[in-house]
């Protein structure tokens, strides 16, 4: 237990107590011997102290072992130091021998160079005059002249004497076998001939010819499909693979190769598919300049992981340069001038769908400035235009614009120069807003707005299909941000462009503002003069003074003694009760026929606007149709019953005014309903009805110009209390 670890000293005196008999809880307390335990504990103290100087005595030993043995070490330490000085010197003096002996070999092999140097150039020198007095006796007797196995040997002299201007026909006839047997040796797929041919011609001037031969023979069925393009991937992967075990100089002929092909094989393919539609056929030429441009980057992109040198980018893209300089130098000139006449040619077969001629705006025409005073005034300068409730405008259309223009920013990011991008991209933007948004959608406004009238007093229906174009603008508009945002933006978006893009989406999407809100200002208009064209046919003078009295007050009271009340017109409750009471049938239908109508005309509203013009809207036409109750209300006089039936009309008006969902105009139909409660209270209570929670703000000229609407006004002499 002493030597365990970690040692716990209450463990141990528990273990020493529970073997001890009569020192632990065993036998319960009887059983407890505390003078036997102490005479334990003090035994076993005194062996603790025993085992301790043994243990004492053990590290000392130790100790005086361990610096013994340090002592020792360090002797042999320093012997060891003083043997590694000695190795060291010794060390010194070899390398410095060595080196001694390094140098008079060295020199002793230069001596000997010197020597046998010219003697290897008069032995090379007596071999070539020898064979050169071959040639000059016109027989050539030596072995390597005449053995097809040793042209290798053969090759060397000739070239050797070529450059001593001699023999210069054997040196062109040596040079064309070589490159006859490197030919035979490539058809028969001899690699390892083929290698050592060409390391033989790589001295000769033929060289060049020798790797011209190869580009030529490597091309030789290779293009026997349709695609020229995934032809060529296939032949430079196979040719790639093979030439570093021909030449020496790999890089050099893959860069060849490729030239080869793209000056000849794509050049030629690319010019085919141009030329025979550039003149005759725009929109293809321009698919085709788009295709064949995009499949020759991703092929020079394919044949970046070949080894062509240092500068492989930008080798292949003057490659690429070169084949299509010509026909990009006119590409934004081709691509605007194909968006607009097919951009045109939508429009214009749009419109002629529809049995349309399209009216010339901004011509300053007489036609023109009659309908622009129509517009500003209500004279009758003539008809508006009638537009039998078509928009002019077209989602099909307008997808059809936006598909175009699309393809064209995509060929335009493709086929521009980087420089040139933002300002080729902002031009076809340009033309995007000339046709899409002026040409359709403001044109669309254009006559919309002159197909809205102002209704005169005997308008049967209100022409309110702006509200349609409206809808169809705001659909077409958003379309138009998204290809902004998608298609436009990335390609300027790092250019002063962008400015320039941003102010012109700006300018145009205020200029459709201002239509759009002069034609819902009209539209608005047309609805509160078709209501107000209602009340004026259906509202006779009598409804609010009605001649038999009788009938109306037997319904009212009867309707007051089911709910109770003793006093209907003098407490505050009259509120409640008018609000639920509904019209006697043989009333007239103008409030139930104004109600109907706005509630309709809400509905529409909500399904021609987004977001927050929904409740813009609603809260103008809300204030409007407010204002023309307001107005109505205040051209009759009220007797106590006639009184009763305007709350009630109200009433069913607060009703319509939930629909809009618009605090202002509720609390405005809140208030005018209180206002109306002027006209059947009883004279005493004018005054506290006045100083009521919803009136005590207006402005009392307001409440004495209700008050006056009485017939009892001045019997009963209510102008007093506004005194």
């Amino acid at each position: 237990v002493l030597t365990q670890e970690p040692f716990d000293a209450d463990e141990y005196i528990e273990r020493l107590a529970w073997r001890t008999p009569g020192g632990g809880s065993k036998g319960g307390a009887e059983a407890f011997d505390p003078k036997r335990l102490l005479e334990e504990f003090e035994n076993h103290i005194e062996e603790l102290k025993q085992l301790d100087e043994k243990i004492q005595r053990r590290v000392e030993k130790l100790e005086h072992q361990c610096h013994r043995e340090a002592k020792e070490f360090a002797h042999k330490v320093q012997d060891l130091q003083r043997s590694n000085q000695v190795a060291f010197q010794h060390f010194q003096e070899l390398d410095e021998h060595i080196s001694y002996v390094a140098t008079k070999v060295c020199h002793l092999g230069d001596q000997l160079e010197g020597v046998n140097t010219p003697r290897q150039r008069a032995v090379e020198a007596q071999r070539l005059m020898t064979y050169f007095n071959e040639f000059l006796d016109g027989e050539l007797r030596s072995d390597v002249f005449n053995n097809p196995e040793k042209i290798k040997e053969a090759a060397d002299i000739i070239q050797k004497l070529h450059l001593i201007c001699l023999c210069p026909g054997k040196y062109h006839d040596l040079e064309r076998q070589l490159i006859q047997e490197f030919t035979a040796a490539q058809r028969r797929g001899e690699i390892g001939r083929m290698r050592e041919v060409a390391a033989v011609l790589l001295h000769f001037k033929g060289y060049a010819h020798c790797v011209d031969v190869y580009i030529k023979q490597c091309q030789e069925g290779a293009y026997m499909r349709s695609d020229v393009f995934e032809d060529t991937a296939l032949l430079c992967q196979r040719v790639n693979a093979q030439v570093g075990e021909v030449f020496q100089s790999p890089e050099t002929v893959m860069a060849k190769l490729i030239q080869n092909i793209f000056e000849n094989k794509l050049q030629a393919h690319v010019k085919e598919k141009l030329d025979e539609t550039r003149h005759s056929d725009v929109e293809q030429y321009l698919k085709n300049l788009y295709d064949l441009y995009t499949r020759t980057t991703a092929l020079a992109a394919k044949l970046t992981e070949f080894n062509l040198g240092s500068d492989k980018h930008t080798f292949l893209s003057k490659l690429i340069k070169n084949i299509f300089s010509t026909y990009l130098e006119s590409y934004i000139e081709m691509e605007k001038d194909y968006l607009r006449t097919r951009s045109s040619m939508i429009l214009q077969r749009y419109y002629d769908s529809k049995n349309h001629q399209k009216r010339p705006l901004g011509g300053g025409s007489i036609q023109e400035l009659k309908e622009r005073i129509r517009q500003r005034t209500n004279l009758p300068l003539g008809p508006s235009l009638d537009t039998h409730g078509e928009t002019f405008l077209s989602q099909e259309v307008v997808v059809n614009l936006l598909q175009e223009t699309r393809h064209a920013f995509e060929r335009c990011n493709r086929l521009s120069d980087p420089s040139d991008l933002p300002k080729n991209a902002f031009s076809i933007f340009l033309l995007l807003v000339e046709h899409l948004c002026v040409d359709h959608i403001d044109y669309a406004l254009e006559i919309g707005l002159s197909g809205t009238s102002i209704p005169s007093a005997d308008a049967k229906n209100a022409n309110l299909y702006f509200l349609d174009v409206v809808q169809q603008a705001n659909t077409i508009f958003h379309l138009f941000d998204k290809q902004f945002n998608d298609h436009l933006m990335p390609l300027i978006s790092s250019s002063p462009k962008l400015t320039e893009c941003l102010h012109k989406k700006k300018e145009v999407i205020e200029q459709m503002e201002v239509k759009l809100d002069t034609g819902i200002d009209r539209t608005l208009n047309c609805m509160v003069g078709q209501m107000k064209h209602i009340l004026a046919t259906e509202q006779k003078k009598t409804d609010f003074r009605p001649e038999d009295e009788n009938n109306v007050m037997i319904q009212y009271t009867a309707v007051r003694s089911a709910l109770g009340l003793v006093s209907f017109f003098d407490r505050a409750r009259n509120k409640i009760f008018l609000q639920k009471f509904s019209r006697p049938r043989c009333a007239p239908q103008a409030c139930s026929k104004v109600c109907a109508y706005v509630s309709r005309q809400v509905e529409r509203v909500r399904k021609s606007m987004d977001g927050k013009n929904v409740d813009t809207v609603l809260t103008e036409l809300g204030v409007r149709f407010h204002r023309l109750i307001h107005e109505h209300l205040q051209q009759y006089s009220y007797s106590s019953m006639g009184g009763m039936l305007a709350i009630c009309d109200v009433a069913e008006y607060r009703k319509s005014a939930k629909d809009f969902r618009v605090p202002l105009v509720l609390q405005l139909f809140d208030t005018l309903h209180a206002l109306c409660n002027l006209l059947v209270v009883a004279p005493d209570n004018l005054k506290q009805v006045c100083s009521g929670e919803q009136l005590t703000n207006l402005d009392r000229n307001l409440l004495h110009a209700f008050v006056q609407l009485r017939v009892d006004y001045r019997q009963a002499r209510l102008g007093r209390h506004f005194s």
